[in-house]
């Protein structure tokens, strides 16, 4: 029976991600079928007040995304929270994180920059396709149902073991090391229209992963040590290497 539970509770923690990733988008890209995004609707009022309830909502994020990530914490959770279900929790609460910007986000309208050029705004249009589809594309070549949660579920159902991880380098991981954040900064910054609201989620979400990289980095070189290392003086953080290091 606590098999099944657990599992119910990974699909459904599972779909609320995948609906508020689907809404990210939509509030990023100003998209017109959803009513409130970084742009339009919300709460408004004094840019001051704006500001500052707009940089606790990324630094709310910020924090569970980083904090419930790292090692120490998983070893303190996993008291708590049943090992099956670590990630499940760890996904549902980081998509409770996003919903709670979505409703609390105060729009700052003033323009920062408008691409009237029809040609330019396309091209910005379709680089913010290509951010989230290398997003979606990133989640796959790491192990998608892994990293949120549904393979631990799956596993425990059937009583088998997940395999420890394994050094991998397929396809953009073998030029960039962190591919589905370089998708995030393009999907954030590309826009024919910048507001001010926008740019400071653009900026506030781009310190953040900067932030969780060197973290990621620092649990990644204690994983694999040398392995990493290597890989890491060969490949760029979230461009290619123009040019690779001698042997």
């Amino acid at each position: 029976m606590t098999r099944a539970i657990y599992l119910l509770f990974g699909v459904l923690a599972y779909l609320i991600f995948f609906l508020t990733f689907l809404y990210l988008i939509a509030f990023t890209g100003n998209l017109p079928w959803v009513d409130v995004t970084v742009d339009r609707g919300g709460i408004l009022g004094p840019v001051t007040m704006a500001l500052i309830v707009d940089v606790a909502l990324i630094a709310l994020f910020g924090l569970q995304h980083s904090i419930m990530a790292r090692a120490g914490f998983k070893r303190a959770w996993t008291r708590i929270v049943p090992e099956p279900i670590e990630r499940s929790t760890y996904v549902l609460l980081a998509s409770l994180a996003l919903i709670i910007l979505f409703l609390l986000w105060r729009p700052i309208p003033a323009i920062v920059w408008s691409v009237e050029n029809e040609t330019g705004a396309a091209i910005l249009w379709a680089l913010f396709g290509l951010g989230w589809l290398v997003v979606l594309v990133s989640t796959f070549l790491l192990n998608h149902f892994e990293l949120f949660g549904l393979r631990q579920v799956w596993s425990h159902a059937r009583g088998s073991a997940i395999p420890p991880p394994e050094f991998r380098q397929p396809m953009f991981y073998k030029w960039i090391r962190h591919p589905l954040y370089s998708g995030f900064f393009l999907a954030f910054w590309a826009t024919p229209q910048m507001s001010a609201g926008h740019l400071l989620l653009a900026a506030g979400m781009s310190v953040y992963m900067l932030i969780a990289i060197s973290y990621e980095e620092r649990d990644l070189v204690r994983l694999f040590g040398d392995r990493y290392v290597e890989y890491r003086g060969k490949a760029g953080m979230l461009t290619p290497k123009l040019r690779r290091p001698p042997a």
